[in-house]
C-alpha cells in the first residue's frame, strides 16, 4: 500500500478495504503537502468485490487518461510530477 500512496495525486485518496498485520508507514510530508487522505472501509465482503469486477467487465467503468506519444515522455512525466495530469498519463507507442 505504500507504493499506492506514492502514486496518489494531490488531494488523492486511498481507500483501504482490507487489513494487514503490518503497520502502514506514511510520510507526514505526503499527507500535508499533497493533502492526501487514507480512508478505511469495512464493506469488504466478497460480494462487493464481485459486483465491482462485474461493472468493469461490462465496460461500465470508464477511465480518464491523458495519452502521450513515447517521444513526449518527458512532458508527460513533468505533468504528473507537478500534479497537473488529469487522473493519469499513459505513454503510447
Amino acid at each position: 500500500m505504500v507504493d499506492s500512496i506514492q502514486g496518489l495525486r494531490p488531494d488523492g485518496r486511498l481507500i483501504a478495504m482490507g487489513a494487514d498485520a503490518e503497520p502502514l508507514s506514511v510520510s507526514l510530508m505526503d499527507l500535508i503537502m499533497k493533502r492526501i487522505r487514507i480512508i478505511g472501509s469495512q464493506q469488504n465482503g466478497p460480494e462487493y468485490l464481485y459486483e465491482a469486477l462485474d461493472f468493469v467487465a461490462q465496460g461500465k467503468v470508464k477511465t480518464f487518461v491523458e495519452t502521450y506519444p513515447l517521444a513526449e515522455a518527458a512532458k508527460a512525466y513533468e505533468r504528473v510530477a507537478e500534479g497537473r495530469a488529469r487522473f493519469r498519463a499513459v505513454l503510447t507507442m
